[in-house]
């Protein structure tokens, strides 16, 4: 396999995630296993949209602090 890009691999993540109704971290981690690409390192391969969502749902499980203080309305 040759030097992915951005674009295919946030495709592939999207892809998966509706597919399977997955969560996009859990797309993360499968497409990056699927394409032999250290977790530490697919970073580099998801386009701004995906990353956003990822920091949402991290957000939403308490994995990261909220920026700004979130009501629950």
């Amino acid at each position: 396999m040759g030097i992915p890009d951005v674009k295919e691999i946030s495709d592939k993540v999207e892809q998966y995630a509706k597919k399977h109704t997955a969560s996009y971290i859990d797309a993360v981690v499968k497409i990056a296993e699927e394409n032999e690409i250290d977790i530490e390192v697919i970073g580099k391969f998801l386009g701004k949209p995906i990353k956003e969502k990822l920091e949402i749902e991290a957000r939403d499980l308490n994995l990261i602090r909220a920026k700004k203080p979130k009501l629950p309305f």
